[in-house]
């Protein structure tokens, strides 16, 4: 490395550089639309209400996904209060964990290399994909997390590790399968077939230790499935077969679908530049000279999961986060055997790539000033990537370190950094455009509205509600995305949080809300039969795709 400190001293610095990337303006843009504002508001719900085992999303429950992740949520909104910084500390946390537990992979893979360790963990902490993952709460940062230490857990086990790593590997399972339901075992159960297969590994013998693990994974792993399952048997038949089938099966169930070349474009889209070094390198280096573990990894650890996320009916692109240890790996060990000749081409055209991508950030606030671009942007954007090609400029022209490894390394690092401080301001101007509601949360509050009830059209905006601290009352009128698990309520009360305005007999309810001078919010136009409800209102604002009705 380029000063001499052990490469455990550079891990810890990339973590710290990479965490207060992270962390710096985490909270200055509002929980976006759709995925991260419910996570968001459900945590809020569960920490206000706390009733943890029944989650719900504006007032009524939501089963689509295990508690954990909304545990965390919660928890992270109650340690650090109910705001977006709230919601997003833990998965930045769980991200960065991620990267030490990359470390710890390369570590056995590399037969205790450090430096290869570290290269592994600076590509992954430097993959576009990964740093969505941090910034957008989801359950896939959460599932990445605990997949990771199943699969490190279990390695570290066959390669002579104590019993403690056999705990963390059914550990780690259980907690992945209370976050995502039995996807949680794709990435494990990979790296298990893959340390056997073709490698003549001696299998391990049966202990009490499996026993108590296994029955440590059926704990934590199913409490909370029998319980519910328990408390209402058609919960048997809700998890098995409409989470489970019909979210694999039917793209139209949870409205996912996605072409069947989706992860095929995406997934190297959203690992740029490391995707196309590891893709030219594997195709030029023959099959016969790759060692029996790097072909398991490329096969059970990415190609596989690629092809089975492909076949399903619902894709997302975080599905398949877990593929990415896999993937940088795969590049460390591909551009390992490169010479220091080939590797510095590869490196001129990294920093090449970076700089334009930091050029055409500079460029953001100038084509907005004159009209000519989508997203609006201040001085500070271009001011954070103009001071980041300077860098890049300098580390290319002045660091006359020979290895071109560590320089690689630093590049990524320094751009990656970079690219997080430039990004927070432009999520910040722009949160309207990209589905969020502090805008609106902040006129209403400036207009003295918030005493008002709050009616929202034809849209779920669970943002607002945890803008505001409070649910505000949706008017159903066709879009599926507010059809509700209402079959679990225990009563009718949901009725008062959700009007279907297609049922004439809540049109006596509607009235009475109507009455009292509430603030009525409308994406792009209302049906025409339902304009008659703007009579109500004297005065309207404009804000963005929205219009806001008082």
């Amino acid at each position: 490395m380029p000063l001499p400190i052990t490469s455990r001293t550079w891990l810890w610095l990339f973590l710290a550089a990479l965490g207060l990337a992270f962390l710096l303006g985490l909270g200055a843009w509002g929980p976006l639309e759709s995925s991260e504002a419910r996570y968001a508001e459900i945590g809020r719900e569960m920490l206000t209400g706390q009733d943890w085992l029944h989650p719900r999303l504006l007032g009524i429950q939501h089963f689509h996904k295990p508690p954990l992740t909304y545990w965390l949520t919660a928890a992270g909104l109650g340690l650090f209060g109910e705001s977006a910084l709230g919601v997003r500390v833990l998965p930045v946390l769980a991200v960065l964990l991620q990267v030490l537990l990359v470390y710890g992979l390369g570590l056995l893979f590399f037969a205790q290399d450090r430096a290869r360790a570290l290269a592994a963990a600076v590509v992954y902490g430097t993959l576009p994909v990964v740093l969505i993952s941090a910034l957008n709460v989801t359950t896939d940062a959460y599932l990445a997390t605990l997949e990771l230490a199943a699969a490190y857990g279990i390695l570290r086990y066959y390669h002579g590790g104590g019993a403690r790593w056999l705990y963390l590997f059914w550990l780690g399972l259980g907690l992945a399968f209370l976050t995502k339901g039995p996807v949680g075992f794709m990435l494990p159960l990979m790296v298990v077939i893959g340390f056997y297969f073709r490698q003549g590994q001696a299998r391990r013998p049966f202990t009490w230790h499996h026993a108590v693990g296994i029955g440590l994974f059926l704990l934590v792993g199913l409490s909370w499935y029998l319980y519910l399952m328990a408390e209402n048997p058609a919960f048997l038949r809700y998890f098995l077969f409409e989470h489970t089938v019909e979210r694999f099966a039917n793209a139209a169930t949870f409205n996912r679908a996605k072409p069947w070349w989706f992860y095929l474009v995406l997934a190297p889209a959203t690992s740029l530049p490391w995707s196309v070094a590891l893709i030219t390198q594997a195709v030029r280096t023959r099959w016969a000279e790759v060692p029996q573990q790097w072909r398991n990894v490329l096969l059970f650890w990415v190609v596989l999961p690629l092809v089975f996320f492909s076949i399903s009916k619902s894709k997302l692109l975080l599905y398949v986060l877990p593929v990415f240890p896999g993937v940088a790996l795969l590049t460390v060990y591909y551009l390992g055997r490169l010479t220091d000749g080939a590797l510095h081409r590869w490196y001129v055209g990294f920093l090449a790539f970076w700089g334009l991508l930091l050029a055409a950030l500079c460029l953001v606030p100038v084509l907005s000033a004159v009209g000519w671009a989508l997203l609006e942007a201040g001085p500070l954007t271009a001011g954070a990537a103009a001071a980041g090609i300077a860098l890049l400029v300098l580390l290319l022209m002045f660091w006359d370190e020979i290895r071109v490894a560590p320089r690689l390394l630093v590049g990524a690092g320094l751009f990656t950094v970079v690219l997080l401080v430039a990004a927070k301001p432009l999520l910040h101007q722009n949160e309207l455009a990209f589905n969020g509601s502090r805008p609106l949360a902040e006129f209403l509050q400036k207009k003295q509205l918030t005493n008002r009830q709050i009616l929202v059209y034809n849209e779920l905006l669970p943002s607002l509600a945890f803008e505001l601290g409070r649910v505000p009352v949706s008017l159903y009128d066709g879009n599926q995305s507010l059809s509700r698990e209402t079959q679990f309520e225990a009563n009718d009360t949901w009725q008062r949080q959700l009007i279907n305005l297609q049922n004439p007999q809540q049109e006596p309810y509607l009235g009475s809300l109507l009455v009292q001078r509430p603030v009525l919010l409308v994406k792009g136009e209302m049906r025409p039969e339902r304009r008659w409800m703007l009579r109500y209102f004297r005065q309207q604002q404009k804000l963005g795709k929205w219009t806001v009705w008082w």
